[in-house]
């Protein structure tokens, strides 16, 4: 099994002539925790969207687990939570994790159930409400719980806390530190620096649709003598 999850190769996307993305080379490794940032129009949800292959690239390359990923065999060995997560308002959460995990051709388990939304603090009751009735914070732990119950070997997650309060952001951090601890790979965005800091191998600044920087954490703060991750992401992305 080849250790490259991911592989970026020269990636280039725009929209209506206006470039999106440039040149974008990147490789994740298989088991790694890799965090993606940038300012908002940076190019993240963009990078997704090309990778997920719902919309083409203008050239370059990407790969998931070694295989091209326009077909669709590459994606059935990953799980994917949007930034803008909105379920089908008239199923219930039992029904719409019965659905996704059929997708993912996963088992459906009321145990297991049971123990990721006790693990996210989503009470259990909510899984015979209508998603309509949920509230940000919940709609956001039922997309999360969906995708921990895939059992899948990489977890694309594009903003995964937004909408959570601090309680949920600690145990979701919890969640993800078994996965880790699993061997499976993360790739992920987020604003939350701290959070970078906290959970990634590896990190990359992506700016004006271009990469910026690929390393560590340290490296980043190293590179440019910052005392934190934030002053070192300001420094890098006004290089």
């Amino acid at each position: 099994m080849s250790d490259i999850a991911l592989r970026f190769a020269q990636v280039e996307k725009t929209y209506a002539g206006a470039p999106a993305l440039t040149r974008f080379s990147l490789e994740v490794r298989h088991g790694e925790f890799f965090g993606l940032v940038g300012v908002n129009g940076a190019g993240k949800t963009t990078l997704i969207k090309c990778l997920l292959d719902f919309c083409d690239v203008d050239a370059g390359a990407i790969e998931i687990f070694s295989v091209p990923h326009r077909v669709t065999a590459a994606r059935a060995r990953l799980a994917y939570l949007p930034e803008r997560f909105n379920p089908p308002f008239y199923l219930t959460g039992r029904d719409f994790l019965r659905y996704m995990l059929k997708l993912y051709r996963a088992p459906y388990d009321d145990d297991d159930v049971g123990r990721v939304f006790d693990a996210l603090d989503l009470e259990r009751s909510a899984l015979g409400r209508p998603a309509r009735t949920y509230s940000k914070g919940m709609t956001q732990k039922l997309g999360l719980a969906a995708c921990l119950l895939s059992g899948k070997e990489l977890y694309v997650l594009d903003e995964p806390t937004g909408g959570l309060d601090p309680k949920a952001r600690a145990l979701l951090k919890g969640q993800l530190a078994a996965l880790k601890r699993a061997g499976r790979t993360v790739f992920f965005t987020s604003h939350a620096l701290a959070d970078i800091a906290e959970m990634c191998d590896r990190m990359a600044v992506l700016h004006a649709g271009r990469l910026r920087f690929a390393g560590t954490p340290q490296e980043l703060t190293g590179r440019y003598g910052a005392p934190d991750l934030e002053r070192a992401f300001l420094t890098c992305i006004a290089d």
